[in-house]
């Protein structure tokens, strides 16, 4: 099935990047005001521009084994795309570590989709991965356009190199699993579910090249992006939702990890980075309930949701977490994985048996 191509959306929130060009200084001040400025272009392109579509399931190019054939751009610090064709599936490493970093970061998405969920690349029928990395002048973000991943180089001093954090490059594709999918909206509830699976497949793939248990795991998105001079891990913790960092350039993590702090907000189509939060935490709890790699039996479940053909695409938590409940029960059994899902989306405040 065709689907309409998404709003392009970075991994950095606006609400980030505007606190970002208030206050951070001369070169990441500027840095940030571009970044909003390009964010903002490449939105109104899409809504304004012609109706294109995604690669259509089946026209999908698989290397051998399942693994999507991947091409890497260089954009050259500039802003047309995809850019000049610096590597080819297949070929080998080049001097540019950017490149290579992306070429693995997609290889191991893919891997992580086909081996342990026997799903053919994002459309499950072996779409090509291309990206395209040195995006813009200190582009400080990463996003999905609808046909590939794309990726700034960061200011340098406050938000560093996207192509150094796994779990960016995870975060992005996976908007494209869900684009290929359950195609969930990107505003309120819906988005921050969109928002919230990319964190998990973020995090399940980075936990799988790491070779970490759930309780082993950091459970952190964009750990190593943030500079020297900040104060905070990372962009996001699903772990502790809130906590990820507090500065006095960035501010104070936003998120909250149960449905008492739910953000009301028309910024950030919602607060879908925000109150991805909920949705976050009530997969770590599962999973670290659970226990082992998160990728098997916490991550089958979500999966089951998102390409299984029962999400809407204007799902709210409740409705997700009443189909993860099912999806554990049609899965396991009414056992251990159900019960867990139960008691994690009870814990953050959402009744999986609402109707």
């Amino acid at each position: 099935m065709d689907h309409a191509l998404p709003a392009p959306c970075g991994i950095v929130p606006p609400h980030l990047l505007d606190r970002l060009a208030r206050s951070g200084g001369a070169a990441p001040a500027e840095a940030a005001r571009r970044t909003l400025e390009a964010d903002a272009r490449l939105r109104t392109a899409r809504r304004l521009g012609p109706g294109h579509r995604a690669r259509a399931a089946g026209d999908g190019d698989c290397g051998d084994g399942g693994t999507a054939r991947r091409t890497l751009y260089d954009a050259g610090n500039r802003t047309l795309l995809p850019g000049v064709r610096v590597r080819s599936e297949g070929g080998e490493p080049v001097a540019d570590a950017c490149v290579n970093r992306v070429h693995a970061g997609l290889g191991a998405t893919a891997e992580l989709l086909h081996e342990v969920y026997g799903r053919r690349s994002l459309d499950g029928a072996g779409l090509p991965l291309d990206a395209s990395v040195h995006y813009g002048e200190g582009y400080a973000n990463a996003f999905w356009d609808g046909r590939r991943l794309v990726l700034g180089d960061g200011d340098g001093e406050v938000l560093g190199d996207f192509t150094a954090a796994v779990e960016v490059i995870a975060h992005e594709l996976a908007h494209g699993l869900t684009q290929h999918s359950a195609g969930l909206a990107h505003f309120g509830q819906p988005g921050a579910l969109n928002e919230s699976v990319s964190d998990v497949v973020g995090s399940l793939v980075k936990q799988r090249v790491l070779g970490q248990d759930a309780e082993e795991a950091d459970w952190l998105v964009g750990a190593g992006l943030l500079g020297p001079r900040v104060s905070g891990a990372a962009l996001r913790s699903l772990r502790a939702p809130g906590t990820a960092y507090d500065d006095a350039l960035l501010g104070t993590d936003p998120q909250p990890a149960t449905m008492a702090g739910y953000v009301h907000t028309h910024r950030d189509d919602g607060g879908v980075h925000i109150n991805s939060g909920i949705p976050n935490h009530a997969f770590y709890l599962l999973a670290t309930r659970l226990g082992g790699p998160a990728w098997e039996r916490a991550g089958r479940i979500w999966i089951d949701v998102l390409t299984g053909g029962r999400l809407h695409r204007d799902a709210d938590f409740a409705a997700f977490a009443r189909l993860t409940a099912a999806a554990a029960a049609r899965r396991y059994g009414p056992g251990e994985e159900h019960e867990a899902v139960i008691k994690a989306w009870s814990q953050v405040g959402v009744d999986p048996g609402a109707r």
